[in-house]
């Protein structure tokens, strides 16, 4: 466990751990090694075993190791070396684990930084992180040349999209782009490196040393849901610890796992929970650019996946298709849910369709990101995040003075302790000294904990209401909503008010066909719970507003519309 001092807890005060499957082990033995080392094992025991499948091509373990060392020497060429940054402007594709592969083989961090972003979101990350080199999409590259004279950028790598499809995809995958207005060509000019170049030239780079613990292997950003970003830093360690651990919580898993990569890498989720955890096991990654789900349909057919790691809307958007019934799903034996709480009949559903098991849990980029979930053979508690996983201490603390409380049951802040959790955030020691206090990383999060150790999240300390000095959570009013028949989706937040300071809002989508009222809704919310915690209006939304990982962003639905 990690060291905490006096008050680390013996396993007599970890209720938990008695309610873990007999197959799950109550301690782990971290490995004390970087990310570059473990894969160069998994590539030395299984060259030959498929690493990456894209859209019809394949690369071996052999291969990403040989094009993943290319790029580093590449890499080295143009200055890049222990701690230097490396930003990842990029969408899931072969490239990604390549360049991440690459920079971390020099001892450089990879900065993950969003395709969606562009001008001053893009500018702002690339100004914070001062990466040497950038690698991206020529499809892309437009963005980062309107903001270089803002972030300029040392070295440029490009890679052409085409590249990574099997030869005879390549020129319908141009006819495509060129019909979206899309660049083609190559860029060129000072500071520009093509990608398929330097993954063809032989180079042999060793792996740079380092201590796991200390050395950085990403910045993480975080926060653009509650203001400027800032940068988790993640070491080897942390990520090492992380993929243990969730592999480890899978009790299920086999030797032959593939997994399907729908959410995206350059989230923390998507980083380890769809693609390290399967490259240090020496699986299959199935990688899919965008989270679309009739395109989500046939790569299940097509590859067979048998765990698909996700988020309740991308559930909800397969088992919203009307063509369903024509797939055959049932090799999906595990999912990982997490980034938003998982309504229960959208985990029905999924697993009615597909025989597999639907896990709900917890976690946030400054742990790695998984802290929680529940057991996989195990008892799962509805409404419940699960139990901490093995090396993860948890408790409850007063919001307010920070104190851990007393009773079982009772809200507060969720705090978690472990080897997951982050070094701290970049160039920002008293947003770290107030997020990590001795070792315990503060979540945010309002929280109860049972008798047994099941967590249940009430709500964002951030997105609690106060009606008149009385608390409701925004959760507990959206899964009433969830269990009217015509809601599809619900959020909540809190508006002004004159008298009570502020008051519920519901933002809602019906499901297609179905037909409800404002007041209808209010009254089914109302005969349910406290009529102060019920919403005093609903506005209807053919959609919510989301991030990326497809969380509602209720920072968006609180600001006002803009003036016509």
């Amino acid at each position: 466990m990690t060291p905490g001092g006096a008050d680390d807890p013996a396993d007599g005060d970890r209720p938990w751990l008695a309610r873990y499957p007999p197959n799950v082990p109550r301690h782990l033995s971290i490995p004390s090694q970087l990310l570059g080392e473990q894969f160069a094992e998994t590539a030395a025991r299984v060259p030959d075993h498929p690493a990456l499948r894209y859209y019809g091509a394949t690369w071996t373990y052999r291969r990403l190791a040989i094009e993943s060392e290319n790029l580093a020497g590449a890499f080295a060429e143009a200055g890049v070396g222990p701690g230097d940054r490396v930003a990842l402007y990029l969408p899931n594709g072969p490239a990604y684990p390549i360049a991440l592969l690459a920079a971390l083989r020099l001892g450089a961090i990879a900065v993950p930084v969003s395709p969606l972003y562009l001008g001053e979101d893009l500018a702002r990350i690339l100004r914070d992180a001062t990466p040497k080199l950038l690698v991206t999409l020529e499809i892309l590259y437009p963005n980062v040349e309107r903001v270089h004279a803002q972030a300029p950028i040392p070295t440029v790598v490009v890679a052409r999209l085409r590249e990574f499809y099997p030869v005879l995809r390549r020129p319908f995958v141009q006819i495509v782009l060129r019909r979206r207005g899309l660049p083609t060509a190559m860029p060129g000019g000072p500071g520009i490196v093509a990608y398929r170049a330097a993954v063809r030239r032989r180079r042999t780079v060793p792996q740079a040393p380092g201590d796991p613990a200390t050395t950085v292997a990403v910045l993480q950003y975080t926060g653009g849901t509650t203001g400027v970003p800032k940068a988790a830093m993640l070491t080897h360690r942390n990520l090492v610890a992380n993929v243990a651990q969730t592999n480890a919580w899978n009790s299920t898993r086999t030797p032959g796992e593939v997994v399907l990569a729908s959410i995206p890498f350059f989230h923390v989720y998507g980083l380890t929970v769809g693609l390290l955890l399967a490259l240090v096991e020496g699986w299959t990654v199935v990688i899919q650019t965008r989270p679309e789900a009739a395109e989500l349909l046939h790569l299940v057919r097509k590859y067979r996946p048998s765990q698909f790691p996700g988020v309740p809307a991308l559930y909800l958007a397969m088992l919203q298709r009307p063509d369903l019934a024509r797939y055959d799903l049932r090799s999906i034996r595990y999912c990982l849910s997490g980034s938003a709480p998982l309504p229960r009949e959208v985990q029905e559903q999924f697993e009615r369709v597909t025989g597999g098991r639907v896990i709900e849990g917890y976690g946030l980029t400054e742990a790695s990101p998984v802290t929680h979930a529940n057991p996989v053979e195990g008892e799962r508690r509805a409404g419940s995040i699960g139990l901490p996983l093995p090396e993860t201490d948890q408790r409850i603390v007063d919001p307010v003075s920070g104190v851990p409380v007393a009773a079982a049951g009772e809200v507060g802040e969720l705090v978690v302790r472990g080897p997951q959790v982050m070094l701290g955030y970049y160039r920002a020691p008293e947003e770290t000294a107030r997020t990590v206090r001795d070792g315990w990383l503060f979540t945010g999060d309002l929280a109860r904990i049972d008798a047994e150790g099941y967590a249940y999240v009430v709500d964002r300390k951030k997105d609690m209401i106060n009606v008149g000095g009385l608390k409701v959570y925004p959760r507990e009013v959206e899964e009433l909503l969830f269990r009217h028949p015509a809601v599809l989706e619900a959020a909540v937040v809190g508006v002004p008010d004159p008298s009570a300071g502020e008051v519920p809002k519901a933002f809602v989508v019906l499901k297609p066909g179905a037909s409800a009222t404002e007041p209808e809704l209010i009254g089914f919310v109302r005969e349910r719970i406290a009529h102060y915690k019920a919403p005093r209006s609903i506005e209807f939304r053919s959609s919510l507003p989301r991030s990326a990982v497809q969380k509602v962003l209720r920072r968006a639905l609180r600001e006002p519309p803009p003036a016509p």
